[in-house]
């Protein structure tokens, strides 16, 4: 009878143990670790631009510059999550006028910035962060008052440099970042060669360049404010561009100084089995 007992015994507590480590491992299984948000911005900008090409003319042209900016920020997997990834896809245009008035230069492009961030420094409400990517331009000025050569194309692919630094004042949250190419290529004709002799003759021998800090001079100023209003986050703040070119006896500058503004919010993104087998996601399509 006492055997029959410590035989019950010893079997009921081994099945408790069994249960309790099943109850354990299916948590687990079900555990749901927390997905990073990502941090979206559309933003409209406005502001002045300054341009000057000895291609076109010698003289500066300046006017009203129109942008659209959208930035994307998300935490990555690596170095333990601390990598962030900032991608920008930017349109900018300009309309321009000569000194006098008597002529105007047109100016567009379409930009696309790829960084990667790790932070360098950590203190309650500030963080330092330094990393870099690449950048991809296609745009160009025209000039209505030439006929032989009215444009000049500007394109180019540049690796940069690149810092962030975020502090947190009470809900609102300041940003700035600056960014700088070191290295890449950018297209120039020589003095005096003509697009036509370029694209229909063929004669395009000296038109591709290695662009560094001797030929090419880049900064990107960005400084935004984020504050929170009920359900929305409002973002403003300045964005300024700066290029200067100088190759084949010809001179380039760009400017622009922009005040943006637009809205931010918060998103978390899930695809494949992450949404299908997720029961904390209420999917609309994958039922």
């Amino acid at each position: 009878m006492g055997y029959k007992r410590k035989t019950m015994r010893k079997t009921t507590i081994l099945v408790l143990l069994w249960f309790s480590v099943y109850c354990t491992i299916q948590a687990q299984k079900t555990e749901v670790l927390p997905e990073p948000t990502v941090n979206h911005s559309t933003m409209i900008g406005f502001g002045k631009a300054f341009l000057s090409d000895s291609y076109l003319s010698p003289l500066t042209y300046d006017g009203m510059s129109v942008t659209l900016l959208h930035d994307r920020i998300k935490a990555t997997q690596y170095f333990g999550g601390e990598l962030l990834l900032q991608q920008q896809f930017q349109i900018q245009t300009a309309i321009t006028k000569n000194p006098t008035a008597s002529a105007s230069e047109y100016y567009g492009d379409i930009r696309f910035h790829l960084n990667g961030y790790y932070p360098l420094f950590k203190a309650d409400r500030f963080t330092l962060l330094g990393g870099g990517g690449g950048a991809l331009t296609l745009g160009g000025i025209y000039n209505v008052r030439n006929s032989n050569n009215p444009g000049s194309l500007k394109t180019s692919f540049n690796l940069q440099l690149s810092t962030m630094a975020l502090y947190q004042w009470k809900e609102i949250t300041l940003r700035w970042q600056l960014t700088s190419p070191f290295a890449g290529m950018f297209f120039s004709p020589e003095y005096g060669h003509s697009y036509y002799e370029i694209f229909t003759l063929g004669n395009n021998k000296g038109i591709v360049h290695f662009g560094s800090f001797h030929n090419q001079l880049a900064l990107r100023n960005y400084f935004t404010i984020d504050i929170p209003i009920r359900n929305f986050t409002l973002r403003t703040g300045y964005l300024g561009d700066y290029l200067r070119t100088d190759v084949n006896q010809l001179n380039t500058r760009i400017i622009s100084h922009q005040f943006v503004i637009g809205f931010a919010f918060e998103s978390i993104h899930f695809g494949g089995r992450q949404v299908q087998n997720n029961p904390s996601i209420n999917s609309s399509y994958y039922r």
